[in-house]
């Protein structure tokens, strides 16, 4: 969150904002959402908001990610394999659940609103591909996965088949197809 200019944020004022745009971005959809709508709703001024965010991305993503990052653990069961099967059903369930599909809404939109792009990328996928990257280096340092992988591959042979079905093809995202793309890509990256 921005939070750099002004006095410190009231914490009640900001979960209410955060509350607001959640609620009307499942109401709505995010073209619909307005500074003035999350406005009115968490009953502040559009000065307190743009205080505290530079765009309306950014208090959307926010208010999005408040909500459903409690969905999204990093697991560490001591085996990479599981780790990361954990980790990509759990993102691949949140994709594709109610909530998740607002993600497709807001990368559609991004592609004509670079601001969105860049708060999506910064708040939601980058942390998510850090998480990703950090269980495939531990299975390295582990020794588990070949030592002198190339770790933002290995993340994106692992992670990027989830995107293209969910925002390209349209085929089903569930347990089982994840479960087959990890199987699959660990029989390239496994050490020997």
């Amino acid at each position: 969150m921005q939070g750099k200019r002004g006095r410190p944020r009231n914490l009640e004022t900001q979960q209410s904002i955060l509350s607001a745009s959640y609620d009307l971005l499942l109401e709505n959809g995010f073209a619909a959402v307005t500074v003035e709508k999350i406005a009115d709703r968490a009953k502040v001024s559009k000065a307190t908001i743009y205080k505290w965010w530079p765009n309306k991305g950014a208090v959307v993503m926010d208010g999005f990610l408040s909500a459903t990052t409690a969905r999204l653990p990093v697991p560490d069961s001591g085996s990479v394999y599981e780790d990361i099967l954990i980790h990509a059903t759990n993102l691949t369930r949140f994709l594709t659940s109610r909530e998740g599909i607002i993600i497709t809404e807001i990368i559609g939109e991004g592609q004509l609103d670079k601001a969105l792009a860049e708060e999506y990328r910064a708040r939601f996928f980058r942390p998510r591909r850090l998480e990703a990257r950090q269980l495939i280096q531990r299975g390295v340092e582990r020794g588990e996965l070949k030592s002198g992988l190339d770790i933002g591959i290995c993340t994106d042979l692992l992670y990027g088949p989830i995107f293209y079905r969910l925002l390209v093809t349209g085929e089903p995202l569930d347990d089982s197809y994840v479960r087959y793309l990890v199987t699959s890509g660990f029989e390239g990256i496994r050490a020997t």
